[in-house]
């Protein structure tokens, strides 16, 4: 009788233990498969600044003050108020969908499925031309430096910033407030620098003035505006989806007041004529007034680069990941223990490198890259008009699709003279 009493603890013993087992296999299956909930407003900050402030303020200052002298400065603050003007838009729309507001989500309800799979397709491809841009550019400042095998040490980045993502958004992000931090600092203090050296007869217009530069000049300068709704996409890993419209105002103030006060330093300390013989136009201008300080300077854009190359490794796989959730795309819907798209990471990077090898040219792969990200920053200001009636919210989401579709016109009237 002893024996048979004996064994019902056990029994209940292991059967507690079997729960218990389950219970805890069942975590750890939530657990798979789910977004950690990691980003505060200054990963959500860095983001934005990250994926905006990247190779394009290190070279474009060049070009356009090579196309329209000192009076590129008209064409910087032009965009700005156009990239001010998506990104509010972008701002009300994420309002009204909030932790619903993927991309896919944001697009598919507002236009449709088919013309949401267009947009987010085109906008896939800006981020992972923007991924490529950003290695050529690296490229390019890694030759500074008399470095060689610079493909290979391209694609070698790329790997390591995608093992950075994979090992989970913590990691990623903390990684994007360190660069963020490297390259902000160092700007202000660039441009600080700067302009006591101005001088006024630097800003008098020295070469001939046409619109049609002009509209030349916006075009390219819409470049390093290009990457601030990043800050909207990571919406499932983000601890409060109310930080998004603050988020993106704080990316459009900083980036905006660096980018003008940059290029007023610039063009008022070196002259425009200089700037437009460089091809690194910070570097030409700060080692003419503090010699063997171009090293220093082309460190900074390398780290400026690498920011925002993670900052589009994350844009690119999230929004990959949403369309393969959506249609249950096996393995690309899949998320990793440590609740990161690792299959849309895989992908992303790796169409990124085949594209390295075709061209690893950074002007061309930089315009593509502007012309498939107007697309869906049109229609987010065409959303914001459809979901708003206030008169004042349409004009200001209305003005901002008009001037992109405008810019997004010139460029195939004037693609040649680019």
């Amino acid at each position: 009788m002893g024996g048979g009493n004996s064994k019902k603890p056990a029994r209940k013993t292991l059967i507690a233990a079997e729960e218990n087992r389950r219970i805890i296999q069942a975590e750890e299956i939530m657990k798979e498969g789910t977004y950690r909930r990691s980003l505060g407003q200054l990963e959500l900050v860095s983001l934005g600044i990250g994926g905006t402030i990247g190779s394009g303020i290190f070279v474009v200052p060049g070009i356009a003050a090579g196309i329209l002298g000192p009076a590129s400065l008209v064409a910087w603050g032009i965009v700005a108020v156009s990239a001010t003007l998506v990104m509010v838009s972008l701002a009300w729309v994420f309002a009204r969908f909030g932790r619903n507001g993927t991309f896919f989500t944001i697009f598919r309800t507002l236009f449709g499925r088919k013309v949401a799979v267009v947009l987010v397709s085109l906008y896939t491809v800006s981020s992972v031309l923007g991924v490529a841009t950003i290695a050529a550019g690296i490229g390019q400042y890694l030759s500074f430096f008399g470095i060689r095998h610079i493909l290979a040490i391209e694609i070698l980045v790329i790997s390591v910033f995608c093992a950075i993502n994979i090992a989970g958004i913590s990691l990623s992000g903390m990684t994007e407030n360190i660069l963020t931090l490297l390259k902000i600092l160092p700007l202000v203090v660039i441009t600080a620098a700067l302009l006591p050296f101005m001088k006024m007869e630097n800003l008098v217009q020295d070469v001939p003035f046409s619109f049609l530069g002009l509209f030349s000049t916006i075009i390219i300068v819409y470049w390093p505006f290009t990457g601030f709704e990043i800050s909207a996409i990571p919406v499932s890993e983000m601890r409060d989806c109310r930080e998004v419209a603050r988020s993106l105002g704080i990316v459009m103030v900083t980036v905006t007041a660096i980018y003008l006060l940059l290029n007023l330093a610039l063009i008022g300390s070196a002259g425009s004529a200089t700037l437009a013989a460089s091809s690194a136009p910070l570097v030409t201008a700060t080692s003419r007034l503090f010699p063997y300080s171009g090293y220093v300077v082309a460190l900074i854009g390398i780290f400026a680069m690498l920011s925002a190359m993670n900052a589009y490794i994350v844009a690119s796989s999230r929004v990959v990941h949403t369309v393969a959730a959506e249609y249950h795309i096996k393995g690309i819907d899949h998320l990793n223990r440590q609740g990161t798209p690792g299959f849309a990471l895989v992908l992303c990077c790796g169409i990124t490198m085949g594209m390295l090898f075709f061209s690893n040219e950074f002007s061309r792969l930089a315009v593509l890259s502007v012309i498939t990200t107007l697309v869906p920053y049109i229609f987010f200001c065409i959303g914001a008009c459809t979901l708003y009636r206030e008169r004042s919210r349409r004009i200001v989401s209305g003005s901002g699709a008009l001037v992109s579709v405008i810019i997004l016109v010139l460029f195939f009237l004037l693609h040649e003279r680019v």
